[in-house]
């Protein structure tokens, strides 16, 4: 279980590390959009931010599995 949990937390530290590297790229290539090099990467790290923001938020969900044990004990 403490894998797991420590598993999780490198996870969302990946997550955020990851979000705020792309989204400084976007940022800083904003500024270079008639360079083609800067503007191509300007792209890629936008869709890369985009990613890591949809796995951040994935991260802090309730597994289905919780869920369903809670909806189990209600039940009862």
């Amino acid at each position: 279980m403490k894998e797991l949990k420590f598993d999780l937390e490198l996870q969302k530290e990946v997550a955020k590390i990851g979000m705020t590297a792309t989204l400084g790229a976007t940022v800083v290539t904003s500024m270079f959009m008639k360079n083609k090099i800067a503007k191509n990467t300007h792209i890629i790290a936008g869709v890369a931010f985009c990613g890591f923001a949809l796995w951040h938020h994935m991260l802090y969900q309730p597994k289905k599995s919780q869920k369903n044990e809670k909806n189990i004990k209600k039940a009862q």
